[in-house]
This record gives C-alpha cells, sequence and structure tokens, in this order.
C-alpha cells in the first residue's frame, strides 16, 4: 500500500505556498484534515518516519528515498527484486523526500537572511512553532507526522571528505540498535543525560530535529551519507540497505538486519580547528579514515599574502580522521580536520 500526498508548510510573502510531497507506505493513511493531510495509523502498528534534504544540497538522502520507494512499489517490487514490498510492511513508513524546499531550491545549507533571518537553518527550530518563522512553520507541520513515529531516520549527507557515519545518542540501547541496523561503519556517539543537555546549549543544538526528537523519547539516528551537490550511486546504496535494515529492526519488514561490526566513536570530540584565518594544507598523504595519535602534524594554517604559518594543526587525540577540510580557505574557528576518539 502506497500514497501520496502535497503538504504545504508555509507561505512565502506573495502568498506562494511552500510544498513538499508526504509518502506513506505499508498499514497507515493520509487522512484530510482541516489544514491538509494527517496521518491515521492502526492501533498498535508501528510508525517509521524518514526525512532527507533538510539541508537542501544534502541529495543523496533524497535519493535514497526514491530508491527505496522503487524497491516498495516500483518496477523492482514488481519483479521481486526488492526486500519485500509496501505490502508486505507489518506498520506504516513514512517519508518526506524534501524535509526543506527552500534550501533545496537554492542548493544551500540555509535559506538567505531574507528569507528567515531568526531561523536560518531549519535544523535549529525543531519542534517548530505554527506561529512561528517560516522554517519553524515548516518544522512544526512535518514534526505533526514525525511526533507519530516510534523511530525516526534523519537522513543528511557530509562532504566528499567526510567518513560515511551515523550519529545516535549514547546510552540509549533502541537508539544505537537503529543506528547498528542502518550499518555504516562508523557509529558517532552523541552525549547523554547532563552532559548531552550541557552540549547541546554551548553548540546551539537544542533545536536539532534529533535532539527535539529524543526528548520526546523517540529512538532517532542521523546518518550522514557521503557527497553533496551530487548524487553518488555508492551512497544512495549504502543509504537504502541502511533503510531496509532499520525497517527489519522495528519489524515492520521480516528477519534480522546484518550483523554490526564497525567502529564506535564519539561525536563533536576531536575536532581540529583553525587557529586564525588563511589557507589550509593539508599533511601530505592524509586521508579519511587514517589512524592518527595525539601530536601528529595534520596540516598548516598560513597567510596567502605573507606565506607566514599560522599555525601548525595537530592532533588533540589519538583517534581515526573521519573529516578533513578540502577547500582551502578557511576562516578562524572552522573545523579543519574531525578526529573520532574511540569509545569501545
Amino acid at each position: 500500500m502506497h500514497e501520496s500526498h502535497s503538504l504545504t508548510l508555509a507561505r512565502l510573502p506573495s502568498g506562494v505556498p511552500i510544498r513538499t510531497t508526504v509518502h506513506v507506505y505499508g498499514t497507515g493513511s493520509l487522512v484530510d484534515g482541516e489544514d491538509g493531510p494527517t496521518l491515521s495509523v492502526p492501533d498498535g502498528d508501528p510508525v517509521i518516519y524518514a526525512q532527507a534534504a533538510q539541508h537542501g544540497r544534502e541529495v543523496n538522502g533524497t535519493a535514497v528515498l526514491r530508491r527505496l520507494h522503487e524497491r516498495l512499489v516500483g518496477d523492482d517490487a514488481a519483479a521481486g527484486e526488492g526486500d519485500g514490498t509496501a505490502a508486505d510492511l507489518a506498520g506504516t513508513l513514512v517519508t518526506v523526500p524534501v524535509a526543506d524546499p527552500l534550501t533545496f531550491d537554492h542548493v544551500s545549507y540555509t535559506t538567505p537572511e531574507n528569507i528567515d533571518s531568526v531561523n536560518a537553518n531549519m535544523n535549529r527550530c525543531w519542534p517548530g512553532d505554527a506561529d512561528g518563522t517560516l522554517h519553524e512553520r515548516m518544522a512544526a507541520r512535518l514534526w505533526s507526522f514525525a511526533n507519530e513515529a516510534d523511530a525516526i531516520v534523519d537522513l543528511h549527507t557530509g562532504s566528499p571528505s567526510m567518513l560515511t557515519h551515523t550519529v545516535y545518542m549514547r546510552g540509549d540501547e533502541e537508539c544505537r540498535a537503529l543506528a547498528e541496523a542502518f550499518g555504516t561503519d562508523l557509529l558517532l556517539a552523541e552525549a547523554a543525560g547532563d552532559d548531552a543537555e550541557v552540549e547541546w546549549a554551548e553548540r546551539g543544538f537544542g533545536g536539532k530535529f534529533r535532539v527535539a526528537a529524543t526528548r520526546e523519547g523517540i529512538p532517532t539516528i542521523t546518518p550522514e551519507l557521503a557527497h553533496s551537490r551530487e548524487i553518488v550511486p555508492a551512497a544512495v546504496e549504502v543509504g537504502v540497505d541502511g533503510m531496509v535494515g532499520v525497517l527489519r529492526e522495528t519489524g515492520l519488514f521480516e528477519g534480522d538486519p546484518a550483523p554490526w561490526n564497525g567502529t564506535l566513536a564519539r561525536n563533536h570530540l576531536g575536532r581540529v580547528r583553525a587557529a586564525d584565518s588563511g589557507l589550509f594544507s593539508v599533511a601530505d598523504g592524509l586521508q579519511i579514515g587514517d589512524e592518527v595519535a595525539e601530536g601528529d602534524r595534520l596540516g598548516e594554517v598560513y597567510d596567502p599574502t605573507t606565506f607566514e604559518v599560522l599555525q601548525t594543526a595537530t592532533a588533540d587525540r589519538d583517534g581515526i580522521v573521519y573529516s578533513v577540510a578540502r577547500e582551502s580557505t578557511v576562516t578562524v574557528g572552522a573545523t579543519v580536520v574531525g578526529v573520532a576518539e574511540r569509545i569501545e
């Protein structure tokens, strides 16, 4: 079973509606309501919510949901090539392939200031506000679906120079099980409990989608697939396999997800930042996935006009290089290299 419906998220000053599409597969259905479609699910049936392109340049998540759609209801399903079909789902899958049409149309991470000067980044204003700014209203409309879920997958895309990974909440076993089921080789654990509240406040993460969902007790993962701005088949395949793993873990599909045997590390630690603005030159041979030790040289920031070396960037801990700034022009405070510290 599959149905889809246009969803008005908010309106521009001219009155033009900001629209996206919501898809429902399995046992649930969409019901016309006063403010647009709402979700109806049989009592006791599990609901999984997945969205992509909350940041408009991160298109591989959208491609993942399209490919998953084909496996559920398209030619692949008809030919018996998929991992079950929509009719086989023992529950409801809700997907929103383009969560933020504003940034999608601009191929950007945030909206222009004249669109939403208060909340340019949609991923800082969840669960939204039906009477708030444009992004707050958009988030609130999508939250009406996400808040019905028993588990959430928020698909994102990193840079080409970032290891594919999945972020989950440390200490939340349901959340970790989802992350393992998604199956990326690297899992990054976010702080939990009081430490999480402190970190969210310090980094301005209190309005992140996964944070809002976690506070509501909904296990949520954030996979970061490879490559922004371009559809990369290998990244899409990882995402589709990951979504099928989640559907198995949550019981919507029969069978168990593939066993996970990857690396577990700590999220948001080991970010080596530019101490000054300039050009960043990466150390010869440094690649994502490399093991480094505390004190290892990672590169240099230098003044492009005088050639003076402003900073020799070094690893602040032992770990795995999971991101490298390949866009060489950096401003002070920017992350030049990410080092993931193993926690198991």
